[in-house]
């Protein structure tokens, strides 16, 4: 079942979602500074393409710096990803068959607003990295 959701989501939304994580991710990876921007982007970039049987999970040794680099993320990429997911929500709740992706959606704008911190892990061990 979560390759059929996989599929069906990569055709809606996944695919676009992914190319927007890896503009972002290019253009944070110019400057030496930002390459671990970047990398968070590539990261969620992939979880964005295919999320189904994936989930995130906190960190619990992350730290200030985490923080810091949430805030600089937030200013930086966070803020037009996570509208970009909020219209792509909006779009797919349109229709009866979209909700499911739509909600998807709404439950990626968290990761995308502050990514650092986070792991994403598959959905049959979220305790394994606690």
């Amino acid at each position: 079942m979560k390759t059929i959701l996989n599929v069906i989501w990569l055709v809606l939304s996944g695919f676009w979602l992914f190319l927007g994580y890896l503009f972002a991710g290019v253009l944070l990876c110019i400057t030496v500074i930002g390459i671990p921007f970047g990398i968070a982007a590539f990261r969620i970039g992939l979880y964005a393409l295919w999320p189904f049987g994936y989930t995130t999970v906190e960190r619990r040794d992350a730290g200030a710096a985490s923080c810091v680099g949430n805030v600089l993320w937030l200013i930086l990429a966070g803020w037009w990803l996570a509208l970009a997911h909020i219209v792509t929500g909006i779009a797919l709740c349109i229709t009866i068959i979209g909700i499911p992706f739509g909600i998807a959606n709404f439950k990626l704008i968290p990761v995308s607003l502050l990514p650092l911190g986070r792991e994403i892990v598959p959905t049959d061990q979220p305790f394994a990295s606690r």
